[in-house]
């Protein structure tokens, strides 16, 4: 995961009608939060900061004012229409330090012929280094067979990470296709 540096200001005017401003000035509103401490309130720059967070459990170092502030991306609010960023919640961390994060489950490679992938879970907590949180969890699934079960303690994690997720949780299960019968089969069936 890539650290990435963005410049924020300090915050003073709260309220639908400042944020209404705020978005209108290209800048987000967001909140930097975590170890005890007043949360903090910011502006960031709306270009930059919506490269910043394509991806999930982004990680970035924000100046305001001088001091620097290592923040992994909590949560996101965005607009269900037009899909603007609304606003940002970072959580304060520090490096070495663990933290629990959702981290994508991808699939890869093909099964056996005509089998039907089934994935339960998009997705699994890991407990992860602040500064070295995966940015997904890969799963072969070449050459498997109808039947067969991947769970969430079959995951392979990168070194230094654990599963928070209950290790028995089904992620993906492998099915024969359903077989739909013939028209002459089912006239032969009503008579």
């Amino acid at each position: 995961m890539s650290d990435l540096d963005l410049t924020g200001e300090a915050r003073n005017e709260f309220g639908k009608g400042a944020a209404r401003r705020i978005r209108r000035a290209m800048q987000i509103p967001a909140v930097i939060y975590g170890h005890g401490e007043a949360p903090l309130h910011i502006v960031l720059p709306e270009r930059q900061t919506v490269r910043a967070i394509r991806g999930a459990n982004a990680l970035l170092t924000v100046t305001v004012d001088g001091t620097k502030h290592l923040a992994l991306v909590k949560d996101v609010q965005r607009d269900p229409v037009l899909q603007i960023v609304e606003h940002i919640d970072l959580l304060t961390v520090k490096k070495g330090e663990k933290v629990v994060v959702d981290v994508p489950v991808v699939l890869s490679g093909e099964p056996a012929p005509s089998i039907v992938v089934n994935q339960e879970e998009m997705s699994v907590s890991v407990s992860a280094d602040a500064t070295n949180v995966p940015v997904q969890v890969e799963v072969d699934i070449n050459g498997r067979a109808a039947g067969e079960h991947i769970y969430a303690a079959d995951l392979v994690l990168p070194a230094g990470n654990e599963l928070e997720t209950d290790g028995a949780m089904l992620i993906v299960h492998f099915a024969e296709p359903a077989v739909v019968a013939d028209e002459d089969e089912a006239e032969v069936v009503a008579e």
